[in-house]
């Protein structure tokens, strides 16, 4: 998703090789292709990344100018750059309250520390006079002690030691876990009140839900089904067509520490991004973009989503596995089920996927999870470009020629309060081809006038009933519109 940065575009990771392997007699058509790709993501790089410049922001400050923060109250290009720097600082500050809710999250659902069983939020009193919880904590603290190489408790580990807390001291370490949870548990309650009193019209107008939250990195499939159904519906809808995609970005994509929610909430396998490929294998098997012929940015403000894909990358010829854990007693309806067992299909092949610790296993009648692997290509990998970007305020200054037809952003857009999502629809706009398409689950203010020019075209509303529960998501299509003389 979103990295502490130097300010600089990140150099090409080792590993490329530069392209000297691609000129061997006898390539491979194939991995032609994939040097053509890798091409491209060399002239993104080569653009370099801008603040959002105070031409383009002066429409939205006019529009808004109610509503501004006071120093960009009667604001003009020295004030509006100052505010900028400013801003992106505080935003990327956001990232270590969204760690602290991940190491909570870790605690209530982790199985890699503990023969606990794991606790449910509505369960929590219940699990505090059993002695769960206690007993928990207690391993937690014992983990964090002792991580051996547990990526996700090393790095929390870290974490608690740039706060001051020795890991090593057990007081300090659980009272610090139980101040956390308890921080999480008042945090809910006053979203849960915030989003009752908001009342929207539809889930797509979330408003900005988190815009003082701290910005985590959850990530499920469910977005990714999300968006191949809103690809379809785009397809069907002449919106977009075959063969039409080529070069893509991914806001935000997220890594898999252990999600929020129980039902996702998984951390017995390595930590991993799955929306680039997902996004990748959906525009494959919907015919829109030609294998090993896309260039796919992924934009974000963390060093760790920037790092993951690096080392990925540096692996070249390796590929990239994913684990797509299920679980059985989930009311999934058919077409989610479908694309559960196809995710990954186009783009690598399948694997023996980890196996689940005993917790997850079949026991009493229970159901437990069904598992499958797949190991994306190397190609796929490399065709996947991490770039340090904060979509709020940055952009690429890119030629038009290398301006993205698609652009995917989920659950990104309602950490930002209405002025930040202006900002951040401008600066996507900036960087799409004229009708080039943002996918998003929220509503994006559009401002008249605006230099983008972007749009909501519409949107796809994504079910997900069966057995009796009723669930859905919109999905809003921002297109960029294009300017007839």
């Amino acid at each position: 998703m979103l990295s502490k940065t130097t300010g600089k575009p990140p150099r090409p990771t080792p590993g490329f090789g530069g392209l000297r392997r691609f000129r061997t007699p006898g390539i491979s058509a194939v991995l032609l292709l994939a040097a053509f790709v890798v091409f491209a993501a060399f002239t993104l790089i080569a653009a370099g990344r801008e603040f959002l410049p105070y031409s383009s922001a002066k429409p939205i400050l006019d529009v808004q100018r109610d509503h501004l923060p006071a120093a960009l109250q009667n604001a003009d290009a020295t004030k509006w750059a100052a505010w900028a720097r400013q801003e992106d600082e505080t935003i990327r500050a956001r990232l270590e309250q969204g760690d602290l809710d991940s190491m909570v999250n870790l605690l209530l659902y982790g199985t890699s520390f503990t023969q606990q069983p794991r606790i449910r939020m509505e369960s929590l009193t219940e699990a505090s006079k059993t002695g769960v919880l206690r007993s928990r904590v207690d391993d937690l603290v014992a983990g964090l002690r002792s991580p051996g190489d547990n990526e996700r408790l090393v790095f929390l580990n870290g974490l608690l030691r740039s706060k001051g807390i020795d890991p090593g001291a057990p007081g300090a370490t659980g009272e610090f876990l139980y101040k956390n949870l308890l921080r999480v548990l008042e945090e809910r309650k006053t979203l849960a009140a915030r989003a009752a009193e908001a009342k929207p019209a539809s889930l797509l107008d979330r408003a900005s839900l988190f815009a003082d939250r701290g910005v985590s990195l959850d990530t499920s499939i469910l977005p990714d089904f999300s968006i191949e159904q809103t690809l379809r519906d785009l397809k069907k809808r002449g919106v977009l067509r075959e063969g039409q995609v080529a070069r893509v970005a991914v806001i935000g994509p997220g890594l898999d520490f252990i999600d929020k929610n129980e039902e996702s909430g998984y951390d017995y396998y390595p930590q991993q991004t799955l929306q680039p490929f997902a996004l990748y294998d959906s525009l494959v098997r919907l015919g829109l973009a030609k294998n090993n012929a896309v260039s796919l940015s992924i934009f974000d403000i963390s060093s760790r989503v920037i790092d993951h894909m690096q080392r990925a990358r540096a692996r070249n010829n390796t590929g990239y596995v994913i684990q797509l854990p299920r679980d059985i007693a989930r009311p999934w309806p058919p077409e989610l089920i479908s694309y559960w067992r196809s995710l990954g299909d186009q783009v690598g092949t399948a694997v023996a996927p980890i196996r689940p610790p005993k917790i997850f296993r079949p026991l009493n009648g229970g159901q437990g999870l069904e598992t499958r692997a797949v190991r994306i290509r190397p190609d796929v990998v490399l065709a996947c470009e991490p770039m340090d970007l904060n979509i709020v305020l940055e952009r690429l200054n890119l030629a038009a020629a290398d301006r993205f037809d698609l652009m995917v952003g989920t659950n990104i857009f309602v950490y930002y309060n209405a002025f930040e999502q202006t900002l951040a629809l401008e600066n996507a706009g900036a960087m799409l081809k004229p009708g080039g398409l943002l996918l998003t689950n929220d509503r994006l203010a559009e401002v008249p006038g605006g230099r983008s020019s972007m749009r909501l075209a519409g949107t796809t509303d994504v079910r997900y009933d069966d057995h009796g529960v009723s669930a859905h998501e919109p999905v809003g299509w921002y297109q960029k519109l294009v300017i007839r003389n």
